[in-house]
């Protein structure tokens, strides 16, 4: 049986957390741009919120669209993504995905997920995110936050992200959904931290389960 205070959580944690986000991604859904929101995506994987600040803004200065990023060198934007990690694997990723945008979808975002998971170098995480914060769609980005947080918690039982969304699916009210990552990634940075999460400050503490934490000696 779920955690029957997924109401109470979602009310305290959205009361604390969902306009104060500051994330490069969360930021960009006040001005949607879906392009920009995929690239910064794929930029963020594997690395911090600093990392993906840095690369978006010096990307994003000499080229924002899928026809810029095609005439950029690949040197050139090796370059200019350096800071975001893994800056060789993506910036193949962003030539492809640029590409395969131009040639089948006339330079724009595909608004499905199917559409968007069938881009190589598109995963289920980045799709949604695409979804939620460019197209205003209810459906659940679901990163290492959003799969650690409601395990520890209780509400559901998982081993990986995608299993994590298809759970919260059945038991998260979707009045909620539009806000879950924001909500729950800021959380999961300042309180619910994956070692020694700081539960005597915590909002929710007498709610949670607190599986899977280790109680200090």
């Amino acid at each position: 049986m779920p955690n029957k205070n997924i109401l109470k959580i979602m009310k305290i944690l959205k009361s604390h957390y969902s306009s104060t986000d500051k994330t490069t991604l969360n930021r960009m859904r006040k001005n949607p741009d879906a392009f920009k929101i995929l690239i910064s995506c794929l930029l963020s994987l594997r690395t911090q919120d600093k990392n993906t600040e840095i690369a978006s803004r010096r990307l994003f200065e000499v080229a924002d669209t899928p026809e810029e990023i095609l005439k950029l060198p690949v040197k050139k934007l090796e370059k200019l993504i350096f800071s975001s990690g893994h800056y060789k694997k993506k910036a193949r990723t962003l030539k492809h995905v640029s590409e395969i945008i131009l040639k089948d979808y006339n330079g724009k975002v595909p608004d499905t997920r199917e559409e968007l998971m069938s881009i190589k170098g598109i995963g289920p995480k980045t799709a949604n995110i695409v979804l939620a914060f460019a197209y205003g769609k209810n459906v659940l980005p679901i990163d290492t936050h959003c799969h650690r947080i409601p395990n520890r918690l209780g509400w559901v039982k998982t081993k990986t992200p995608e299993s994590t969304e298809l759970e919260l699916g059945k038991i998260l009210p979707k009045k909620y959904w539009k806000d879950f990552n924001a909500i729950f990634v800021q959380f999961g940075k300042e309180i619910c931290v994956p070692i020694s999460p700081k539960c005597s400050i915590c909002p929710i503490n007498e709610y949670c389960s607190k599986i899977g934490v280790k109680k200090r000696r």
